[in-house]
């Protein structure tokens, strides 16, 4: 007997293994075989009878697993994602699979927050469900923050159960995980399995099984959640959709949406979206009429949206403008909630001379240190390298050294100096690693008004209910504005109307301040005019005057060394290859080779970096012309290429 197996090696190819005659193995299974001089995991995919052969197979090792872990399904989604995505269908394979080889028991977390069921639909939810209930295709639910979204998407799943069929149920961060956990478990008799990074591969590993066992109903998870084994899959389901952590940042690369578009293509079943602020391709496709929007425009716990006021920075050196300092003291007299948001960590965000205003920059990276104040240490944010402060300036030698720019220690600071009364919190990546459980208890403190100020980064902008928050003050609507991004427009309104939905969701006290030294902005002009709708089709004009996506595809393919002639010698070789490729197919005008540069950040981890952006309207020409030129490519030593996509970052 032999077995035909993937591999999770940049080879795109099946390689046949002899199976010993003890041995069990069937397809769907892991197994450790030989690969020249080393062994590796590979995926059974067929097995099937001796045959006669002119060379020689060798034989499997050992069996990983005594049942199937994937299925033929599976496969043919990594043959997919490995022709999109331009890696191997065992690349591909590799990436969902859990790599845990022993089984052990999972804990659910608590939730910060109610999905459990509510007795009555308000008639937008009724409208919107008789709509998904009502036939098989692509729905967006566009809907404010507290409109209900979540309650029809878990009935929509309850009416794909009822028929005994599963669900897939994807959130963006692991904190909306934990929100779902609780509730969903009971409301769905336990038969839930709750995947998101926090699990050892172990505990994946039994989940998954489960599932494979048809033993769960609804599965409920983070990006990779998509590859979960259902063998009766009736429905995917994607809250929050604009978030780009559906967007994976390691080989295979893939975008969580579009995989779950293809799943439910293959299988003749619907995908339900949502969220408040739909990516610029979403919306795109909704006005294309390839998806079906369904408006969600009311709160229905009775609130409104909150006033919005723009308060200009420009000649100001302080974190918190008098005109917020005056509406927090009105909210803390009123026994209300605030939240502060500032999406940059850290006391300061550099840290650099006075005399001739030279950054102190990582030594790995070729970005600025943070100045942590509470460990007294500068750090790179993108590596995680970590110094103390330097007391002298390498380029002039002068000793006056300070921090600037504001971070979220700073505001804290500034915050315990003007309301020394009130009970203030801080919530962001530094604080929550530090404890794992000090996010779920920051947050139910603040929900029960223990807490009157939280301030935080955007682990606080988003998914979560607050009934007690009257005041949302935006610190800096400035720090996506500068990210030099062609989405850099799209983010900021997204998080901008993210944060300001958490105000007024109960009642109609709601009030938003966002601070800024661009107060003109059309991003911040369209939420303080709540005109998505304008933003959206301006945008959309921008992008399309510009040839950038939606209106075409870019692939981005990132070249690293530890020596900058090696990166810079391959990413030139292959330009030049792939501009020949191009005139040879008659591509000239369909693909184009946007820019052969250094990266913007062009130091990460002690790697140089450079990169190649191509685009067109057709992926396929696109990914043809990649894949012929890196057929005639002769990859130097110690050169890695990074093949991304549809790229969300070209930092």
């Amino acid at each position: 007997m032999f077995a035909r197996v993937l591999t999770a090696v940049p080879l795109d190819e099946e390689f046949l293994y002899s199976i010993p005659q003890d041995m069990d193995v069937s397809p769907g299974c892991r197994v450790i075989v030989p690969f020249g001089r080393r062994s590796v995991t590979g995926y059974v995919i067929a097995v099937e009878e001796e045959r006669e052969l002119d060379f020689q197979v060798r034989g499997i090792q050992r069996l990983v697993d005594r049942e199937p872990v994937f299925n033929s399904e599976l496969v043919e989604l990594a043959r997919f994602i490995s022709h999109m995505y331009l890696c191997s269908a065992g690349q591909a394979l590799a990436g969902m699979i859990p790599s845990g080889r022993r089984e052990t028991a999972s804990s659910l977390f608590d939730s910060e927050a109610s999905f459990s069921r509510i007795s009555r639909l308000a008639p937008q939810q009724e409208d919107a469900l008789r709509i998904i209930t009502g036939g098989t295709g692509i729905y967006y639910l566009y809907g404010v923050t507290g409109s209900g979204k979540s309650e029809v998407f878990l009935r929509a799943a309850e009416a794909v159960i009822a028929q005994g069929m599963q669900v897939i149920y994807l959130v963006p961060e692991i904190t909306l995980t934990h929100q779902l956990s609780r509730d969903v478990s009971a409301r769905f008799s336990s038969r839930v399995a709750i995947l998101h990074s926090a699990l050892t591969p172990s505990q994946r590993l039994r989940e998954w099984k489960r599932i494979i066992r048809h033993e769960v109903d609804l599965v409920v998870g983070a990006r990779s959640a998509v590859f979960a084994p259902c063998v009766k899959l009736g429905l995917i389901i994607m809250d929050e959709e604009h978030e780009n952590s559906y967007k994976s940042s390691s080989t295979p690369r893939y975008h969580a949406r579009q995989v779950a578009q293809k799943r439910c293509q293959m299988n003749g079943i619907s995908f339900i979206m949502g969220s408040a602020t739909p990516s610029l391709e979403a919306w795109n496709m909704m006005e294309k009429g390839l998806v079906r929007r369904i408006d969600m425009p009311e709160r229905v716990a009775g609130g409104k949206r909150p006033d919005i006021e723009v308060v200009s920075m420009l000649g100001q050196d302080r974190c918190i403008s008098a005109r917020l300092e005056e509406e927090i003291r009105l909210a803390l007299l009123e026994r209300r909630g605030v939240i502060l948001f500032l999406n940059r960590r850290g006391y300061s965000y550099y840290y650099h001379c006075n005399s001739c205003g030279h950054v102190i920059e990582c030594p790995n990276c070729s970005i600025a240190m943070t100045y942590h104040k509470n460990t007294g240490m500068l750090q790179c944010h993108c590596c995680g390298y970590s110094q103390p402060p330097v007391r002298e300036c390498p380029q002039c030698l002068s000793t006056d050294m300070s921090p600037a720019g504001h971070g979220t220690e700073k505001v804290e600071e500034e915050v315990r100096r003007l309301f020394p009364q009130a009970a203030a919190a801080r919530l962001d990546t530094d604080s929550a690693s530090a404890d794992r459980e000090l996010a779920s208890r920051i947050i139910s403190d603040f929900c029960s008004g223990k807490i009157n100020i939280l301030l935080g980064t955007q682990m606080v902008a988003k998914g979560l209910n607050f009934p007690l928050l009257s005041l949302v003050g935006v610190i800096s609507a400035d720090s996506t504005l500068s990210v030099p991004d062609f989405r850099s427009e799209e983010r900021t309104y997204s998080l901008l109307e993210q944060v300001a939905g958490r105000a007024g969701r109960y009642d109609c006290s709601g009030k938003v301040i966002i601070q800024t030294y661009r107060p003109s902005d059309r991003a911040v002009q369209a939420v303080l005019h709540n005109d998505s709708a304008g933003f959206y089709r301006d945008e959309l004009a921008v992008r399309s005057m510009l040839g950038y996506p939606p209106f075409s595809r870019i692939v981005s393919l990132v070249f690293r060394s530890k020596t900058k002639a090696r990166a810079e010698t391959g990413v030139n070789d292959l330009a030049g290859i792939i501009r020949k490729v191009i005139a040879s197919s008659g591509l000239d005008g369909s693909v184009r080779v946007m820019g052969v540069s250094v990266c913007i950040i062009e130091r990460k981890a002690a790697n140089f970096r450079y990169q190649i952006l191509l685009s067109g309207s057709s992926l396929s020409q696109i990914n043809s012309v990649v894949r012929k030129a890196l057929s005639l490519y002769r990859e130097p030593s110690g050169v890695y290429i990074e093949i991304d996509v549809d790229p969300l970052n070209l930092m």
